[in-house]
């Protein structure tokens, strides 16, 4: 590694936009190559900076999202113009609805090209502009400190979200002297005077009050101060859908997530509260039950909303208490409230505790087929440590690992809440990059799986030992569920026909083994930490087994008889 030029002396735009990232503190980028910013890649040689080569697109950008999800920090990404950027709209999609800051570059034809279609030319600015929080291109080398700074505090201020760069490739090549930026720092947001003695009063005064929390701009230590808040005022937590690493389940006070296909005692706990707790979450079609938890645009519970975002305040739900905090800012406030002299919900939740702890407990649990994921996930709770990562894609295999997975870190989960098919393996790839000693466990459908699949390769490429458990059932399950319970028995568009996944990570250079029972899970997954490799556990489960509570043949017959 040669050095970098100093931003005293004339840079290339390439060399500038480099020193800028090492200036705002990256330390891994995402990327697959393309011809459109050569000019960055050569300036990266000179850096201390993680270079991951992807397999496509969307998988990098994914990566990136994990990093920005698990760090707070954007997630950086690189990819080329046209179909590169393309594929990269699923994992900035995700950037958008989750609320994970990341930062997307794209390669752009010449300046002087504009506007002729010239090969692969996209206009990104109109579409990216949804898309993105901020979506710009940079016409000027002089002027990438400038828009670089401000892409790192839109992607991280208010609600975190994805920034997407164009980087024109003759502007890449062009000499400019200019500083470099500073480094930014998120712009934070507390509550107002007297917003902290306001809750106290309304808490003071409530007899069923529930904490919801969702959302990002958490870090450990405000999970931690809420939840000795929680315990001081023995209050019931729950969790936004995808959100279960922001309180412990195994803690006295948690009584579950607020998702799809919940405990139907939490739904109406929650429908029952006099006052709730929003904290970081938006409430949005998943949690809310499809908008129907919380009537619109006043809810009949005292809602008081907490987001760092104001535009978020008032946006679908008119709250009593509007609070303009980030969770971090929030959660320090906490322990200066006065506990209230009564606390006539403590009973209440010590039992929701319960119903909670009976409702993910999966050993009760018993579907068709000899491989029972009942049993998978009483292993994995057996003998995961319980800071590993644990990452999923979407459909309903997603059920088993956010119901009956009892998270209790934070930083231990990626899951997409824009319920994007393909995330798992990526966001696992990219957890181990940046974690190497973490285990990290993905779970994926088999149609979920091959919407990424392409990933194990830089799973193997750079000797990153994640497990991947491919939950097999030769179907896209979620879509034949609710086929089924529409058009029973008109089955369109929704069988697979899988190969063999196992010898698929061999032939990548990694370990793999099919598991057809419950038995030969243990073992299985014991073999694949041993291997030191990435490893891929190919399990067939019965496609009846379509839900923990349900089979095919049961939605049909009431499909049929409603």
């Amino acid at each position: 590694m040669t050095t970098a030029p100093s931003p005293s002396s004339p840079r290339t735009g390439g060399q500038i936009l480099v020193g800028q990232l090492v200036a705002q503190g990256v330390k891994h980028v995402f990327c697959v190559p393309g011809e459109s910013f050569l000019a960055v890649l050569d300036a990266l040689v000179d850096v201390n900076i993680d270079v991951t080569v992807c397999r496509q697109e969307g998988g990098a950008a994914m990566m990136a999202d994990a990093h920005g999800k698990l760090t707070g920090e954007p997630g950086i990404c690189m990819v080329t113009r046209g179909p590169g950027a393309s594929n990269a709209l699923a994992g900035i999609h995700i950037s958008k609805q989750d609320s994970s800051p990341l930062i997307v570059f794209v390669g752009q034809i010449e300046r002087g090209m504009r506007e002729r279609e010239a090969f692969q030319e996209m206009d990104y600015r109109a579409i990216f502009g949804h898309a993105a929080k901020w979506a710009t291109e940079i016409d000027d080398a002089a002027r990438i400190p400038e828009i670089l700074s401000r892409a790192f505090h839109v992607a991280t201020s208010g609600r975190p979200g994805p920034v997407v760069i164009a980087l024109p490739e003759d502007m890449l090549v062009e000499m400019a002297t200019v500083p470099d930026a500073p480094k930014y720092e998120a712009v934070d947001s507390a509550p107002a005077a007297g917003q902290m003695a306001s809750l106290a009063e309304r808490l003071s005064n409530a007899q069923s009050p529930v904490a919801i929390l969702g959302g990002t701009r958490w870090d450990a230590s405000a999970v931690k101060e809420f939840t000795q808040f929680a315990e001081r005022f023995k209050l019931p937590v729950a969790v936004s859908f995808r959100r279960q690493m922001l309180f412990p389940a195994d803690h006295p006070c948690f009584i579950g997530d607020v998702g799809i296909g919940l405990n139907p005692a939490l739904l109406k706990r929650v429908a029952q509260a006099d006052l709730v707790l929003l904290v970081g979450g938006r409430m949005s079609e998943m949690p809310s039950q499809a908008y129907t938890l919380f009537d619109i645009p006043v809810p009949k519970q005292t809602l008081v909303h907490v987001h760092p975002d104001s535009a978020e305040l008032g946006r679908v739900y008119r709250a009593a208490l509007a609070i303009n905090a980030s969770p971090v800012a929030f959660a320090a406030e906490l322990g200066a409230l006065p506990t209230p002299a009564s606390l006539p919900w403590a009973a209440d939740t010590a039992s929701m505790h319960q119903s909670y702890l009976a409702w993910s407990d999966p050993a009760p649990i018993k579907t068709p087929g000899a491989f029972q994921m009942g049993g998978v996930m009483q292993y994995l709770e057996a003998n995961l440590p319980a800071d590993a990562i644990m990452t999923n894609g979407a459909g309903n295999f997603a059920t088993w690992l956010h119901r009956f997975h009892r998270f209790t870190r934070y930083a231990t989960q990626l899951a997409p809440t824009s319920g994007s098919m393909g995330y798992g393996l990526p966001a696992a790839v990219g957890a181990k990059r940046l974690w190497g000693d973490k285990t990290v466990v993905c779970f994926a459908g088999d149609g979920d799986f091959m919407m990424h699949g392409q990933e194990f390769a830089t799973a193997v490429q750079y000797d990153l030992p994640i497990i991947v458990l491919i939950i097999d059932n030769g179907m896209y399950g979620t879509i034949r569920m609710h086929q089924e319970k529409n058009y029973p028995g008109r089955i369109s568009a929704t069988q697979l026909k899988n190969p063999d996944f196992a010898a698929y990570a061999v032939a990548f250079g990694g370990h793999g083994e099919r598991v057809e029972t419950t038995g030969q899970f243990g073992p299985a997954f014991e073999r694949a930490v041993a291997s030191g490799k990435p490893a891929i556990l190919h399990c067939l489960i019965d496609p009846e087994a379509i839900t923990p509570t349900t089979t095919i043949t049961k939605l049909r017959a009431a499909a049929l008889k409603g």
